[in-house]
């Protein structure tokens, strides 16, 4: 060991762990490289352990500042100010860490950090280390709790103390078209040039990739989910049959020629492409995976296992991992899984491909976001779809990536945000929708052109652009049933100029205003802040029980606690009873008008306009096998089920979106959550004795908001969706008969077999659907009423209503967290001193 380790364990008042690091070869570099696993295995005892930590964060810190000011190019009175600017952080859990975001070095093209990440990086550097700490204080006293007696007491704290455990996690969608940009906006915004390829791909496929923080290890890896085999069969049945390999000649026997002009319905021609996202053919799939040998083979034969020797993952179900050393050679093995193209591959894996999650090592942006690359429309493939659908219902901001020389006319940008409305809306969590117009900086000009005036004349056509972009936003009625204007906002980037720096400033390019949102969205200090708290009322109750004081109290704290709790559990009911009531009478319009509107319905979905009745036999065919829903390749969503429960839908989406706002706390029903409190801060002004068992019982509070505010927010799409649900259920028995149809005369059966089951089901079909939905209220109602009270009860009983001597005390422990927790909590915004 080194003489500056062995000064530096003095300085700390930290001599007695000397003998150990000398054992372990210690020196400046290695004391330096200590990770959070490195630290507890030298250090197991708690109280020196987190003495360490804090001291060796500062002393990084202060190397740092140290650092940046050396390199700094501004004039010496300068430098001691705007060093802390410059601080490059190192993470803490990683010895190779070094900022994705500052490639200085072999990749200076890539911009560094400005001063608002910066910022953010020290915060969260700090952070990380308190959280650390507490958490290995934590896992401690629950190691503690194993060794005790497992009374009921010590169970639930157990629990408590798992429960502190939460990943909160925002899911960005970006859709966009080929070539729009999209792989070089992600790299850019995370400052990973290799990490997604980039160019005018031809052949994109409809695998979704997600982007996320990759936190086990500081490599670049990607987790590779395939769909099942079965799913595979289903698909290569299918695709078959179209081509003939096994094909029934059902849609040559039915020529009947049962057009309608009239229809206002949907758009079922096969020949449009106007909607392509460039998503493969049934040739391009098969060919793909097996060359041309699928041509003369039946689906069982294509299900062998030679054609998956290097991907055993498949067959046995499983994910498949990859790891890499960089963005670049990770992004090379992700082609023949992601991408059809690549003269260099003979077979690619992505027609089996459901998900890839590629993780990102050392990104701030990602710490608690991730990027989501979807395809426009879903996917033919069940599983894919089913994954799509969740996927862009959990999104809480949707980023629709368009060139900007189309964006307000792109036909294709539009049709998402219509397509997909309700999923995101009412039906899903979207609480931001971002129109981002790339490639900005592309405007004629000539070589006569200051660069000032190439500039000057950019900005003015990108400000032109998001006023059109507006504009046509607002005259999107179908997406104004579920998002005003106030949740749309519109940017004009250009990866290429924010790199280079030819004509436009940074800011200018729009791509630093991005980075700064997701910034926010991660807000790492309510991630800490959250656990800080919890673990400081799980401490307080465990001290608070070893104290004698306060007995004579417990009885009457009770009685004031169920008397408060009694008052504001009526406050809770009161709006969610309004609400019922709200719903119900709009309900009953919409079954009143769904009943007299069948008809027109009906022959909207079984007449379409201008199609022939053997053109229109295969479509059918589809929506009856899958249950009245089919995505026809490069076209939207047929959805019978949906289009017989629209009058319901649309007799409610403006009530539903005021009750169950996206933004969750806006809603009357959360509201009335967010300000549920039993008075803990008063009691215990009243009641000082038992302060430490009131100040778990306020944690508990405070965990309960976030807890139904999430259980409304998941409950909602279940709600609102249930409309729609509960029809498809009743639809299914004449699905299922008209699908049994085969030869001469089908087109008209299954068009018979739909009609009547309707006009026989009418009557009672939308009440049903109408009741199930009121359920479902009335059901949200009563177990928000009921978690609310058991779990405050529990925790009232355990906290005052227990004597167990059993409970290891803690007051070291409650005092190292109470002093984190004030520091979080004076600091609303993260902005962390130096804790001595």
């Amino acid at each position: 060991m080194d003489d500056f380790v062995c000064n530096k364990l003095t300085e700390w008042g930290l001599s007695e762990l000397i003998d150990r690091f000398k054992d372990h070869s210690m020196d400046k570099e290695s004391l330096y490289d200590l990770d959070d696993q490195d630290i507890k295995d030298l250090i197991p005892e708690v109280g020196p352990r987190a003495k360490f930590k804090k001291r060796l964060r500062q002393l990084k810190e202060k190397q740092n500042t140290n650092q940046a000011a050396a390199d700094s190019p501004v004039p010496s009175q300068q430098k001691h100010e705007e060093a802390a600017d410059s601080v490059q952080v190192l993470p803490s859990s990683s010895a190779q860490g070094k900022r994705k975001l500052d490639l200085q070095g072999e990749s200076s093209k890539w911009k560094s950090p400005n001063k608002r990440q910066r910022e953010n990086e020290r915060q969260s550097y700090t952070e990380a280390f308190i959280l650390s700490d507490v958490k290995d204080i934590m896992e401690s006293v629950l190691a503690r709790l194993h060794h005790q007696d497992n009374t009921k007491l010590n169970a639930f704290l157990r629990t408590k103390i798992h429960d502190l455990e939460t990943d909160k996690r925002e899911l960005i969608g970006v859709f966009g078209k080929t070539g729009a940009g999209k792989s070089s906006l992600i790299n850019a915004i995370l400052g990973e040039e290799d990490l997604l390829p980039t160019g005018e791909i031809t052949a994109c496929t409809s695998v979704m990739i997600k982007v996320e923080a990759n936190i086990r290890n500081s490599k670049y890896e990607a987790d590779i989910e395939f769909i099942e085999p079965e799913d595979w069969r289903d698909e290569m049945w299918s695709m078959l049959e179209f081509h003939g390999n096994s094909r029934d000649q059902e849609q040559e026997d039915d020529k009947d020629g049962d057009d309608d002009d009239d229809n206002n319905g949907y758009d079922y021609g096969d020949n449009d492409d106007s909607n392509d996202y460039n998503e493969p053919g049934d040739d391009e799939k098969l060919s793909a995976l097996y060359g041309e040998e699928w041509r003369d083979k039946t689906p069982e034969n294509l299900i062998e296992n030679k054609y998956f020797r290097e991907i055993p993952e498949f067959l046995q179900s499983k994910k498949k991992t990859l790891t890499c050393e960089s963005a670049n050679e990770l992004s090379a093995e992700l082609i023949k899984y992601t991408r059809s193209e690549g003269e260099e591959i003979t077979r690619c894996f992505w027609p089996l491909v459901k998900c890839v999650t590629v993780k990102v090592p050392n990104n701030d942006l990602l710490q608690h976001v991730t990027l989501v690359d979807l395809p426009g429309n879903g996917d033919r493939n069940k599983s894919r779809d089913k994954m799509w659908k969740e996927i862009v219902g959990d999104c809480s901001t949707v980023w629709i990536v368009t060139n900007i020389n189309r964006a307000a006319a792109e036909k294709e940008a539009w049709e998402i945000l219509t397509n997909t409305c309700s999923l995101m809306g009412n039906g899903g969590q979207c609480q931001q929708i971002h129109f981002i117009c790339t490639h900005s900086d592309r405007i004629a000009r000539s070589k006569d052109h200051s660069p000032a005036e190439v500039r000057g004349r950019i900005l003015q056509r990108n400000e032109e652009a998001k006023k059109k972009v507006e504009e046509n936003f607002s005259k999107q009625k179908q997406i104004n049933k579920h998002f005003s204007d106030d949740c749309f906002k519109v940017f004009t980037v250009s990866s290429t100029e924010f790199l280079e720096e030819k004509h436009l400033n940074p800011e200018d390019t729009e791509i630093p205003q991005l980075q700064e949102f997701l910034m926010d969205l991660n807000d790492c200090h309510s991630v800490t802040l959250n656990y800080v708290s919890g673990a400081h009322g799980i401490l307080s109750l465990m001290h608070g029980a070893n104290s004698t004081e306060g007995v004579g109290n417990k009885a009457e704290v009770c009685r004031d606690l169920e008397e408060n709790m009694k008052r504001e559990l009526s406050k809770v009911r009161k709006p969610m009873e309004e609400a019922y009531d709200k719903f119900e009478k709009r309900l009953k319009a919409g079954v009143q008008k769904s009943k007299t509107s069948c008809d027109i319905t009906l022959k909207s979905i079984l007449k379409p306009r201008g199609v022939s009745g053997s053109a229109f036999h295969k479509t059918l065919k589809s929506l009856v096998e899958t249950g009245g829903i089919y995505k026809p390749k490069k076209k939207k969503e047929i959805n019978i089920n949906m289009k017989l429960a629209s009058y319901l839908t649309n007799s409610i989406d403006e009530e539903f979106r005021k009750t169950f706002p996206n933004d969750v706390k806006r809603g009357p029903i959360s509201r009335v959550i967010d300000t549920f409190s039993l008075d803990t801060d008063e009691l215990t002004q009243k009641y000082k004795d038992v302060g430490l068992q009131l100040n778990f019982l306020k944690t508990e509070e405070e965990k309960n908001r976030s807890k139904h505010n999430k259980i409304i927010r998941e409950r909602k799409k279940t709600i609102y969706n249930s409309l729609t649900g509960k029809i498809q259920k009743i639809m299914q028995d004449c699905y299922r008969k008209a699908a049994e149809f085969r030869g001469k005369g089908s087109l008209k059966k299954m068009r018979n077999t739909i009609a009547e089951h309707v006009q026989v089901s009418k009557d009672k079909m939308f009440e049903e659907a109408k009741a199930a939905m009121l359920k479902l209220l009335n059901d949200l109602k009563e177990e928000i009423l009921k978690t609310l009270q058991e779990t405050l009860e529990e925790s009232t009983e355990l906290s005052l209503k227990t004597d167990d001597n059993s409970i290891p005390d803690v007051p070291t422990e409650l005092e190292m967290v109470r002093r984190y927790y004030d520091e979080l909590k004076d600091n609303p915004d993260g902005e962390t001193s130096q804790l001595e």
